[in-house]
C-alpha cells in the first residue's frame, strides 16, 4: 500500500542503430585567423603595459628604500656629533 510504484523500463532494441553520414566533417585549412589578430594584439599590449607599470613600481620602491637608508644614516650621524 505504501510502496512506490516504479515506472516500466522500456526494453532496448536488439538491432544496433548506425547513424548514416552523408559528408565527413573536415576542418577547413584555408580559414583565416584575421578576426583573432586584434584580440591577440590587445592582450599583448595590455601585458606589456602592465609589466612596465610593475617595473616602475618596483624601481620606485627601491629608490624610496635607498633614500630612507641614506636619510636615516645622515640624521643618526648628525645627532651623535
Amino acid at each position: 500500500m505504501f510502496r512506490p510504484k516504479l515506472p516500466d523500463v522500456p526494453t532496448l532494441p536488439t538491432t544496433p542503430v548506425v547513424p548514416h553520414q552523408t559528408q565527413s566533417a573536415v576542418p577547413s585549412a584555408g580559414r583565416s585567423l584575421t578576426p583573432y589578430a586584434g584580440a591577440v594584439a590587445a592582450v599583448v599590449v595590455v601585458g606589456i603595459v602592465l609589466t612596465a607599470l610593475l617595473a616602475a613600481v618596483a624601481i620606485t620602491a627601491v629608490s624610496v628604500a635607498i633614500t630612507a637608508v641614506v636619510l636615516r644614516s645622515l640624521l643618526n650621524g648628525a645627532t651623535k656629533r
